[in-house]
């Protein structure tokens, strides 16, 4: 597999990373857009995942994205990183309501009393009085019990937003059968080789957002190295991650690409200067294999 650090090696993100490494380099964080979610409540379009992230390095990969501009933090109680998250917000020193944090209920946690229980555990790991975005994060156990719990934190004031992740149409709509409140988006694996462009088209006319989680597919079969990718990068003056990023943005996809790398943080920033062009998104779309990049979690 060709990483992005190698395929970015001896270019200008080589050298920024040397620079930072040498003292944070001046950076003009550039102006997020915003999206609006179904209850009218705000997020931002591009934010910063934490999966995998843990420990120091969590919290130091945190604080500096946000000093770098990302007001949108996405992690998961499964991740085991709340604390490290919490920590890095603290740490930041960013007015609380200017961020837009997000976790998830995990399947050991299904259920009314249990969501509640497991809510509150990570507002307390967190150290925050409420969250922007709760969702269940995959639709096992009991899903309509965790919901319930959800809907009745979101009416306290608890949650501003609720939605769902690694839903299907079909459980989506047996969620909705008994929903009092429609989840504001549903986030899934979605990338230039699994694009979902039947999800996002469904999602879109039930007015629900999607959430691409992996918008680089990790890496997996060569994207950053991809020569369509890179070709277009070529053309507008960037690299492959910019042109992926791109993609999700200008259909309609919020994204939270992760990176512990500050340089890679700072240029997945870069991508709302340049306008990907017909001929652009149709030899994108002709990447689509149609089938998840990642087995072992679905």
């Amino acid at each position: 597999m060709i990483g992005r650090r190698s395929v970015l090696k001896g270019g200008a993100l080589a050298a920024a990373t040397l620079a930072i490494g040498a003292g944070r380099p001046s950076f003009a964080a550039p102006a997020i857009p915003v999206v609006r979610l179904n209850n009218g409540v705000e997020m931002p379009a591009l934010g910063f995942g934490t999966y995998s992230l843990r420990g120091d390095l969590c919290t130091e990969s945190v604080a500096d994205a946000i000093a770098a501009g990302y007001r949108l933090i996405d992690t998961a109680k499964v991740y085991e990183n709340e604390q490290a998250v919490g920590a890095a917000i603290r740490k930041s020193g960013v007015d609380r309501k200017s961020l837009f944090v997000t976790s998830k209920i995990w399947v050991d946690d299904s259920g009314y009393e249990k969501g509640k229980r497991a809510f509150q555990e990570t507002l307390d790991k967190l150290g925050l009085d409420y969250l922007d975005l709760y969702l269940i994060h995959r639709p096992r156990g009991d899903v309509a019990g965790s919901w319930r719990a959800m809907e009745e934190l979101h009416r306290a004031g608890k949650i501003r937003a609720i939605g769902v992740s690694n839903f299907d149409q079909p459980q989506l709509a047996s969620l909705l059968e008994g929903a009092t409140v429609k989840p504001a988006l549903n986030q899934v694996e979605t990338h230039p080789f699994f694009q979902q462009e039947a999800e996002l088209a469904s999602l879109r006319s039930a007015g629900m957002l999607l959430e691409a989680w992996a918008p680089f597919a990790e890496g997996r079969n060569g994207l950053f190295g991809n020569p369509v990718l890179q070709a277009i990068g070529q053309k507008h003056g960037k690299s492959a991650a910019q042109v992926v990023l791109r993609w999700h943005h200008q259909r309609g996809a919020v994204v939270i690409p992760r990176s512990s790398n500050p340089a890679h943080r700072r240029e997945n920033l870069a991508i709302f200067d340049f306008q990907l062009d017909a001929d652009d998104v149709r030899r994108i779309a002709a990447l689509d294999l149609d089938r998840s990049q990642f087995p072992e979690w679905t």
